[in-house]
């Protein structure tokens, strides 16, 4: 019981704070979308990358507390399938959400005048394909995922304690795996790309900008070039955990014997980037982060009374919504 106790506090002490900055980070994002002049197709896609982090962690938390503290009568058969499938096309999502924000930040910076950044409608067209893409690509656990309640002792398959994924026919287990590696190596290779393309505009960028500063000329980063850099260390952030979980899936997962450093290593590294992100996002972008630390440190006196708010309107927007 007490080592229940430590693993929950632990699942809530670390996925508790990237739900918190995830929401914070998406609301945040949608009052700049919907108030600000300046409409760009980046902030849709963070508001976008924000709702999928909200939807991995908010899955994986409810089944490990299930799991944790046995809740043998929830989820049911119908909230295993939820949770899992959730769970796993966010996860999708992610992938194809963070590759199209390296990409579409690509195009802004580009100094190629064919090159036009995406428009808010074309943003919204991609994002209906890769819900449907991923939406497909997972649609075998609404069949073989199944709660433990309603199996017999002969049909316990390969997943966790209390949803069990029945064993698939080899066809349709490597007919999965290969689509969905596919799409990883289709979105792994355009964020490559677009990442090396931006790298070598930076770098013209960084030798211009010495040669000013030598020439003793008054100059400022422009913000396209610092939302690059943000871009490029969220892409980096997102490699880091994607490989690192790949990594102790395929290999470290089978010689850890200890559950518990099992849970700590594996379960953690999975939602590792969605836990992560906002706070990058956060750091990176200056109106977030005054807006983080009026929130997190004037919170009470806020919420007693909202005139106190004397930031930038989108902020006061932002601690309006979160106090109401």
């Amino acid at each position: 019981m007490f080592l229940m106790i430590i693993k929950g506090t632990l699942l809530l002490s670390t996925i508790g704070p990237g739900i918190a900055g995830n929401i914070f980070v998406f609301v945040n994002y949608m009052c700049i979308f919907f108030w600000d002049t300046k409409k760009k197709s980046t902030h849709l896609i963070l508001i976008h990358l924000a709702f999928t982090n909200i939807i991995i962690l908010f899955s994986k938390v409810t089944l490990k507390t299930i799991e944790i503290f046995g809740l043998r009568n929830f989820p049911d058969d119908t909230g295993c399938k939820t949770f899992v499938y959730l769970e796993r096309v966010a996860r999708g999502l992610s992938i194809c959400t963070t590759s199209l924000l390296t990409v579409v930040q690509a195009t802004t910076i580009s100094p190629r005048a064919s090159v036009r950044p995406a428009s808010t409608c074309r943003t919204l067209s991609f994002f209906l394909f890769l819900w449907i893409l991923n939406s497909l690509l997972s649609m075998n656990l609404l069949y073989y995922m199944k709660n433990i309640n309603s199996l017999n002792n002969s049909q316990f398959g390969q997943s966790g304690r209390y949803c069990y994924f029945l064993p698939a026919s080899q066809t349709m287990k490597w007919m999965f795996l290969i689509l969905m590696a596919l799409r990883d190596l289709l979105f792994l290779g355009l964020m490559g790309w677009a990442s090396v393309y931006m790298v070598l505009i930076l770098h013209k960028h960084h030798k211009n900008a010495r040669y000013l500063q030598k020439s003793k000329v008054l100059y400022h980063i422009p913000p396209e070039i610092r939302a690059a850099h943000s871009v490029l260390l969220l892409m980096l952030c997102f490699l880091f955990f994607h490989w690192a979980d790949c990594i102790i899936s395929l290999h470290l997962q089978s010689l850890l014997e200890n559950k518990f450093i099992k849970f700590i290593i594996v379960d953690i590294s999975t939602v590792g980037y969605a836990i992560v992100s906002p706070f990058v996002l956060i750091h990176r972008d200056g109106r977030l982060a005054e807006c983080w630390c009026l929130f997190s440190s004037n919170a009470y006196l806020i919420r007693s009374d909202p005139s106190r708010i004397t930031c930038h309107p989108l902020c006061h927007c932002c601690c309006l919504v979160f106090i109401s």
